[in-house]
């Protein structure tokens, strides 16, 4: 635990600090937060409902490149809630025309993450360069701890126990979503939407794990699933300052554009006197 919080001051540096480098690159240093909803794809799939809400929020860090060039890269590090609800036992009812109804007892766990997106951003200015509409594609890694669970009809709830044995606390995937910003002056206000999908199970399967039989109310399963991957879908309002006083003056090409038009100037006086000056050859008669 300690060799990670090491981690995570290293990142936390690197985003409040690269702002701080050269100003024509476009570097902006922001915050982010808000809500959505989480979940995990069990398999075999059992019945499942979104768990909502969950809260996220952190900061980012993005370098633009020139406009020739489309989009942005950059590095996120957030605080994210994730979890899933699941039924774990139901009621049977028998309808008029002979149809079987179930009644579903949910289960409910949820858990605390940090997370860290490498993000691309492909992008468009509007108006002038005052609104920028952007999607994104994201690689994740995060790292889980902490939590609670809970039963719908039982007693039993309280803080979930990790076991190295039976829990996987590192996790990745993918991410990707869109949004736009408004910009004022050196400032970013926005808005984004993105949807992460998680690759690595949050409980080991059944072949791995065996003990499910002495493990207290925290796991509410038989057997482990074959797989967990978890997933959440956030919305963010997104605040950014740019660290470039210039602004997007700074990507013009002064020195491009001064070679440009040195090439397409034409010195006719210097053309003739080279002419005059160039011996004609003798024609044989």
């Amino acid at each position: 635990m300690n060799q990670f919080k090491k981690i995570l001051f290293t990142l936390l540096a690197l985003i409040t600090f690269g702002g701080f480098g050269e100003a024509y690159a476009q570097h902006t240093l922001g915050v982010f937060g808000g809500a959505g909803m989480a979940t995990v794809r069990f398999y075999p799939k059992r019945e499942m409902r979104q768990l909502f809400p969950v809260i996220n929020g952190g900061l980012s860090w993005r370098y633009y490149s020139m406009p020739r060039y489309v989009g942005c890269v950059g590095v996120d590090m957030e605080y994210m809630q994730r979890g899933f609800s699941f039924g774990y036992h139901y009621d049977k009812e028998t309808t008029e025309d002979g149809k079987e109804r179930r009644h579903y007892k949910y289960y409910t766990r949820r858990l605390n993450t940090i997370m860290l997106p490498i993000v691309w951003q492909p992008h468009v200015y509007l108006a002038k360069n005052r609104v920028r509409l952007y999607m994104e594609a994201a690689l994740t890694f995060s790292y889980n701890f902490g939590g609670d669970y809970s039963y719908e009809i039982k007693s039993d709830a309280g803080d979930y126990d990790w076991r190295l044995e039976r829990d996987n606390r590192w996790n990745y995937g993918l991410a990707g979503g869109g949004g736009f910003a408004l910009l004022f002056g050196r400032y970013e206000v926005g808005f984004r939407a993105r949807y992460y999908f998680g690759y690595a199970d949050i409980l080991k399967n059944s072949n791995k794990y065996y003990d499910n039989g002495i493990d207290g109310p925290e796991n509410p399963f038989y057997y482990n699933p074959l797989k967990s991957p978890l997933d959440n879908m956030t919305f963010n309002i997104t605040f950014a300052y740019r660290f470039n006083k210039e602004g997007f003056t700074s990507w013009t090409h002064k020195q491009q554009k001064a070679r440009r038009e040195k090439n397409k100037e034409f010195n006719f006086s210097e053309k003739t006197n080279n002419r005059s000056a160039t011996p004609r050859p003798n024609r044989r008669r």
